[in-house]
């Protein structure tokens, strides 16, 4: 499979990716064999790579797939490598997203403190930079993170300014899963 193959094959992960409410929302996969496969697609582009687009692309996806399967170390590692390649190029908009994948991986690996930090950092990031187009994920993220510590009350209020954020942007599939977060605080 080449790098476009496999982008397109991407566009279907949601058919095995679901959030589980026994666990605070947390993206699981109800097929580890087809995630498995995504993964190991990933790697094997990642090695064969020369672009460098193509090789954060593929990183990211590659720390996304490996949190949901489990294994959120090995989702830190390839994120904080995200990170410095975002830094280098002095992408705003690559650290943010990095950023934020970041963060959740650490907070699956049973870092919700320290995940908390890093949103709250990609919200004043986002600030200083004035940069508006990730502002709704970190606030959903930390929403989620500070459901995960019991601060209800807080994580409502990002919800409901990611809710707002994102019925501004239109995106519905983005505006049912804060809805989504919404319903399973009350």
């Amino acid at each position: 499979m080449n790098f476009s193959e496999f982008k397109n094959c991407l566009l279907t992960i949601s058919e095995i990716i679901y959030f589980d409410n026994n666990e605070y929302l947390r993206e699981k996969t109800s097929n580890p064999i087809k995630l498995k496969e995504m993964i190991d697609i990933a790697e094997n582009l990642l090695t064969n790579t020369k672009s460098e687009d193509e090789k954060y692309f593929l990183m990211g996806t590659l720390g996304n797939l490996y949190r949901i399967y489990g294994e959120p170390q090995k989702a830190i590692i390839i994120l904080s490598e995200c990170i410095r390649i975002a830094c280098d190029q002095k992408d705003s908009n690559r650290e943010i997203v990095s950023l934020i994948r970041l963060g959740e991986a650490i907070k699956y690996n049973g870092n919700p403190i320290e995940a908390l930090e890093i949103f709250n950092g990609v919200l004043d990031k986002c600030e200083a930079d004035n940069n508006l187009l990730y502002v709704d994920f970190a606030m959903q993220h930390r929403g989620k993170c500070l459901l995960e510590l019991g601060k209800i009350a807080e994580a409502e209020k990002c919800f409901e300014g990611a809710l707002k954020l994102r019925e501004h942007k239109g995106d519905v599939l983005l505006i049912e899963s804060t809805r989504q977060a919404l319903n399973f605080i009350k």
